[in-house]
């Protein structure tokens, strides 16, 4: 993240960035990252959950993330409660992890 308005990009509401050469070289996981109320115990209800990566490191602006937040703000579902830092869940063991991880 860096202050400089030659990276901003205003649209990020709409998800991955994907001109020029953002999300050449993605990797897709199953499961969740985020949030501390699932565990090696209790999984969660919204099953299979997925999530992208795109594994090179690119530039973008703080007034792009300026931008999101403002927009998540405007939506008819308020996703004010999702502007803040969410906890971390802790690992899976490896026998409950899924072996699927390949490049798209």
């Amino acid at each position: 993240i860096v202050n400089d308005e030659s990276y901003y990009y205003p649209d990020l509401m709409r998800g991955m960035i994907v001109d020029g050469d953002f999300g050449l070289d993605v990797a897709k996981y199953t499961g969740s990252t985020t949030g501390t109320s699932r565990n090696n115990t209790v999984c969660s209800r919204y099953t299979p959950i997925t999530w992208q990566v795109d594994r090179t490191c690119h530039l973008i602006s703080a007034s792009s993330f300026d931008k999101m937040c403002a927009d998540m703000k405007m939506q008819h579902d308020d996703m004010t409660d999702d502007l803040h830092p969410h906890g971390a869940r802790e690992l899976v063991a490896d026998e409950h992890a899924a072996d699927n991880f390949h490049r798209m």
